[in-house]
């Protein structure tokens, strides 16, 4: 295939005309020509790279526009596990795939699944132990986004608080049973990677981290945590262990390149060293942190210590990578009160190639030679983007926006209409109508 952008955002910034080639997923080449050869499809509009979602729970979408009123994350959870308890594969593999159908069509088009939710309630287990994961799977394939499940370990209900209730479905007993189950998870597609995760420091017993450690380690897999969502978790986990979640992650080795802190709000200076010298990343999901009510996390000081900043939808009150990245700027300044910390390039890069690298596609989130074929034409012709400088087009625009998406050198959204799941909004309707 070859396209024809009528501008595209390569490494040097946004170009007019530019011929990009592509054999099967892979771009071999990228050109500057003004006239598209014959054959060309053409791609109007500012095309920038695949975004990469790098921390969803996708079950949260059926939360969105309910979870209202006055409450805090810890009241807000109550209601996440009401709609946990109600889940089984059949039913989260509609409700995933309608979500990762929305993520598409917002020119998401790869995403870093932090799945948790593994046994029937009681905690009892299906015939497949890998059920709810063969699931998101299958959602992720039907919707024509890559994934990266980041299994995820979850143990106890808080420090030294056993598991209950639903909390039932999340545990797998120890890290030993965990890495048990998930090693019987085959991935066929090339399209679905495995990533472990450490719920946070509460979920898993100090003593079982190094466990997921390893795991992560053997593989050369990706390793996510929560980590200082809330400032309750730091002063329980002083209280338990005398240091911060920080501090306790990296005595038990799970800081490192290929890790991912998900949130980091609430740190001390000496948790911002510890990332950043360990070449720790950190994912912002700044509208869930506002929808709960988090605050607003350094995102400067951790680029600036070193550590590299990706984004996600989280919780998805919203679905829109490009707002997210909007969003981290705009706290800075709530903050600090002073403007620009992000520029446009680096806020984009959030959304491509560091939540790529998160997620450990490490040949994707640019427009060159080699990278994956994602390409996302953004409609330049509506009234929010009009006479807007290209340069500052990413920032500015928002997912409906989105007019095309190529991913992984398939046509997955035409003129903001999905090419294989049809009437998405209707699917959500049906499946989040069974689960209310």
């Amino acid at each position: 295939m070859t396209y024809w952008c009528e501008h595209a955002w390569l490494d040097d910034g946004p170009q007019a005309g530019v011929l990009v080639d592509v054999d099967g997923t892979t771009i071999t080449a990228v050109t500057r020509t003004d006239d598209p050869p014959a054959g060309a499809t053409r791609l109007p509009g500012l095309v920038i790279p695949g975004l990469a979602n790098a921390h969803s729970h996708a079950f949260h979408r059926g939360l969105r526009g309910r979870a209202t009123g006055r409450g805090t994350f810890w009241t807000w959870r109550e209601q996440m596990y009401a709609l946990a308890g109600r889940l089984d594969p059949d039913s989260y593999l509609r409700l995933a795939t309608a979500t990762y159908t929305e993520m598409a069509l917002a020119g998401i088009t790869c995403v870093g699944e932090f799945h948790y939710l593994h046994h029937p309630p009681g905690g009892g287990r299906y015939d497949d132990p890998n059920a709810m994961s063969a699931a998101l799977a299958q959602a992720a394939h039907d919707a024509g986004i890559r994934l990266t499940l980041l299994d995820t370990c979850y143990l106890t209900g808080g420090f030294d608080t056993p598991a209950e209730g639903v909390q039932l479905r999340f545990s797998d007993g120890d890290a030993t049973a965990w890495a048990d189950r998930v090693d019987r998870f085959r991935v066929d597609c090339g399209r679905v990677r495995l990533g472990a995760a450490v719920h946070s420091v509460r979920a898993v017993p100090a003593g079982q981290i190094p466990h997921l450690v390893g795991w992560a380690q053997r593989g050369g897999t990706p390793l996510h945590v929560h980590l200082s969502e809330q400032r309750a978790e730091n002063d329980a986990c002083r209280a338990a262990h005398g240091r911060t979640p920080t501090e306790l992650l990296h005595e038990h080795g799970a800081l490192g390149p290929r890790t991912t802190a998900v949130h980091a709000t609430h740190l001390t200076e000496h948790d911002l060293r510890l990332l950043g010298d360990t070449g720790t990343g950190s994912c912002l999901c700044p509208s869930t942190e506002a929808d709960l009510g988090d605050g607003i996390g350094p995102a400067r000081a951790l680029h600036d210590a070193g550590s590299p900043l990706s984004l996600g939808s989280d919780g998805h009150s919203t679905i829109d990578l490009l707002a997210e990245a909007h969003a981290v700027e705009a706290g800075q300044r709530l903050r600090a009160e002073t403007r620009g910390h992000f520029d446009t390039p680096r806020l984009l890069d959030m959304a491509t190639t560091n939540g790529h690298r998160a997620l450990g596609w490490l040949d994707a989130g640019r427009i060159a030679p080699g990278q994956r074929a994602d390409l996302v034409a953004l409609d330049l012709d509506g009234p929010r983007l009009a006479g807007i400088p290209l340069g500052g087009v990413p920032t500015a625009a928002r997912a409906d926006d989105v007019r095309d998406v190529i991913a992984h050198g398939r046509a997955i959204v035409r003129d903001r209409a999905h090419e294989h799941v049809p009437d998405p909004a209707r699917r959500l309707r049906r499946v989040l109508a069974e689960l209310s």
